[in-house]
């Protein structure tokens, strides 16, 4: 494992496991790079009902994965998502209690299902065994961004200052309508126009084609440089955080919110009057550290800046340190 977490023993064997959602799988191989770990990646299918009632039912757990989990099992799961859950927990029975499981997000059971969870602060989960957080787990630090500088060197070429733009998509507590898409892109026109410069346009998997429409019809020229999908070559959203001054975020996902904190720019978004729930919270708890700014509001200072967001290292210590302590207990003895 990690220098934190180091023995002069083997390093420990792990599983990954996901829905295959790429937020999720992010977080889990985030993590487990910190911890210095070589996981196994389990993208878990799950046929009906489990996969309604996840992670609930452990009824005939066992005929819910597709394929069946087998042995051996691993030293360390770590999951992160509702359904990757079911099988995180599992994992305890399976294993024979010999598995340290990790969860990540608020896996909506009761935390001491699992050895560990890792939740964000907007989660409101609360235990002796969960690890809380401001944001989303995710891989960015110096080390990262200073690669990504060198690999995609070929965006110094664009005018400064370069402005990265990270588009998601619409959610249920979001009212991210037309109008809204039109006051965002009028504001990014407005940057654009009063600072010059060049934007990095991205999109998700999740962002809507008349979002893309839209803006890609909206911002075209010389100045702008866009990336949305496999067809236009290596996804350069490392070098677009690693190059730019500043980051603009639609206001939907916490992983892209939490990346762009971590790289120590000022970040921008654009977060409906109405917005409500966990989204509400998280923007509200940035916004409280000065993490997080208006688009189109007052002129963001570009220094100082809050210390960057990053909390992976800081987990994957305390997760060494509690498998250790965990690994140092005698075995319970067997019952005659």
């Amino acid at each position: 494992m990690a220098d934190a977490t180091a023995t002069d023993e083997a390093v420990p064997s792990a599983w990954a496991i996901s829905d295959g959602a790429a937020g999720n799988e992010r977080q889990v191989l985030a993590l487990t790079a910190a911890l210095g770990l070589d996981p196994a990646i389990k993208r878990i299918h799950l046929r009906q009902p489990w996969r309604w009632l996840a992670p609930r039912l452990l009824t005939g757990a066992r005929f819910a994965f597709a394929p069946a989990p087998a042995p051996p099992w691993p030293d360390i799961a770590i999951g992160c998502g509702r359904q990757a859950a079911l099988l995180t927990r599992t994992l305890r029975e399976l294993s024979g209690g010999t598995t340290f499981t990790v969860q990540i997000l608020d896996p909506r059971i009761d935390p001491a299902q699992f050895d560990l969870v890792v939740a964000p602060r907007h989660d409101g989960l609360r235990g002796a065994n969960v690890i809380e957080t401001l944001g989303a787990l995710n891989p960015v630090d110096a080390d990262w961004l200073e690669h990504a500088r060198v690999e995609f060197s070929t965006l110094q070429q664009l005018p400064a200052p370069r402005t990265a733009v990270l588009v998601g998509g619409p959610r249920r507590d979001l009212d991210l309508d037309a109008a809204w898409l039109e006051d965002f892109v009028a504001r990014l026109a407005a940057l654009l126009q009063s600072d010059g410069g060049s934007l990095m346009i991205t999109f998700s998997r999740r962002t809507p084609a008349a979002w893309r429409e839209r803006l890609r019809g909206a911002f075209h020229n010389g100045c702008v440089h866009f990336w949305s999908g496999a067809v236009d070559g290596t996804n350069p959203y490392p070098g677009y955080l690693a190059h730019a001054v500043r980051i603009v975020v639609t206001p939907d996902s916490v992983n892209m919110l939490s990346e762009a904190c971590a790289t120590g720019v000022p970040v921008l978004t654009c977060l409906p009057a109405l917005a409500r729930g966990k989204i509400a919270a998280f923007h509200a708890a940035l916004r409280a550290e000065s993490r997080l700014h208006e688009l189109g509001a007052a002129p963001v200072p570009m220094s100082p800046q809050p210390a960057a967001l990053r909390e992976t290292a800081a987990v994957a210590v305390e997760i060494g340190r509690r498998y250790l302590a965990r690994k140092a207990q005698p075995a319970p003895l067997e019952s005659n």
